[in-house]
């Protein structure tokens, strides 16, 4: 028979996996962006997702381990946003995010479907076209992905045969005036990403250029066996967001639910079900801890699509009633997180060397929590470049 859980044993097992539950020393930071890979978007989120998880993390620190250590290394990984992973589990978010059927992989980008019809291309063919002009278009060089794309697209054109070169060239329906074949190609890179071939350097101002990833860490990404990678990626999944599903486990990673098969049956036998208002699924390793995780305490302010709040099973976590707040398709806010419960959202504003908070929460604040709020806030201020903060609360 399956063991029944409760809602405040998952809020505090999920908190503790995630380490929100107590930050890490200094030397966690590894540890904290290895759990399930941190979001950089919108940019800088990534940064303060670390500071909830590690103590006294500077933005010097998080630069350190991109630019000069590069033992952080950040690429697309997921949904096509840029992650800070550890550069030694590259190929667990990498080749173990890559679904082996092309079918499957389409759904990574989605938007191109139409496009390769049109061109009378397979996805894999349209990857395998970018690739092969790719590492002589980068070589040495940092390009953003309107410049790649641009360059990558050209060449390509010079070719495909007569007819689609035409269709190459026309206007695509992604952008006014953006050729079809540069909108293929930028779909493309998304998934020479997951094959390991390039990587994001660090941000120079509004520009997020792609670089060689064996050129930036010195050596290629090591290539090993997808299978050891995707059950490596699913481990971690439900280490941090267990107990869960094949349905939830395939909208994280952006696939459907009928494709998870090849992650999901390598490590079926690793897993016991238990039942939390539906059957889910938990690494059996991690059911003594699931029962008996610690109470969260404390306050953190969690960044737009930080990876606490990107669970599938949203209702565990905040009221349904409150969903729409937390996640906006544009301008999400950031989540209030207090003692293990969602309880409100922020939203900063910077003027000068001035940050105003503007915090609005679910219910009525304690003075404890409040004061906590304001510390935590002033943790954060240094992060955005601010000597000054401001605090303006309010229930949402």
């Amino acid at each position: 028979m399956a063991a029944t859980i409760s809602r405040s044993d998952v809020i505090a097992f999920r908190l503790h996996t995630h380490h929100l539950t107590e930050r890490l020393p200094e030397n966690g930071l590894l540890d904290a962006a290895g759990a399930c890979g941190i979001q950089n978007s919108p940019p800088g989120s990534g940064l303060l997702a670390l500071h909830a998880r590690v103590r006294d993390l500077t933005p010097e620190r998080l630069a350190e381990e991109v630019d000069e250590k590069r033992s952080l290394l950040q690429t697309w990984y997921m949904r096509g946003s840029p992650f800070y992973f550890p550069t030694a589990d590259a190929p667990v978010f990498t080749t173990g995010v890559l679904p082996p059927a092309e079918e499957a992989q389409s759904h990574l980008v989605l938007g191109v479907t139409h496009s390769l019809s049109r061109l009378g291309m397979s996805l894999t063919e349209a990857v395998d076209l970018t690739g092969a002009e790719i590492r002589e278009v980068l070589a040495g060089r940092r390009l953003a992905m309107n410049e790649l794309g641009t360059e990558l697209a050209e060449r390509i054109a010079r070719t495909l045969p007569e007819r689609q070169r035409a269709v190459w060239a026309e206007e695509g329906p992604h952008s006014p005036g953006q050729p079809l074949g540069e909108a293929v190609v930028h779909f493309c890179v998304r998934i020479l990403t997951l094959r390991r071939v390039v990587c994001l350097a660090p941000r120079e101002g509004n520009k997020a250029p792609f670089v060689l990833a064996g050129e930036w860490l010195g050596e290629p990404i090591p290539d090993v066996d997808p299978d050891l990678a995707r059950a490596d990626l699913l481990r971690r999944y439900l280490h941090c967001y267990g107990p869960s599903n094949r349905a939830d486990f395939a909208a994280w990673l952006g696939i459907k639910a009928g494709d998870a098969a090849p992650w999901w049956d390598l490590v079926e036998d690793e897993l016991t079900r238990v039942e939390f208002g539906r059957t889910l699924w938990i690494r059996t390793e991690d059911l003594d801890a699931l029962r008996s995780a610690p109470a969260p305490k404390g306050t953190r302010l969690l960044p737009p699509r930080d990876p606490y709040t990107q669970m599938r099973d949203r209702g565990t976590i905040v009221d349904e009633k409150y969903h729409r707040q937390v996640w906006k398709t544009v301008g999400e806010p950031g989540a209030v997180l207090t003692d293990g419960e969602i309880a409100g959202i922020w939203r900063p504003r910077k003027n000068g060397r001035k940050l105003t908070m503007t915090v609005r929460t679910f219910g009525s604040l304690s003075q404890r929590d409040r004061k906590s709020i304001e510390d935590e806030a002033e943790r954060i201020a240094p992060l955005r470049g601010a000597s000054l903060v401001d605090l303006d609360f309010g229930t949402a």
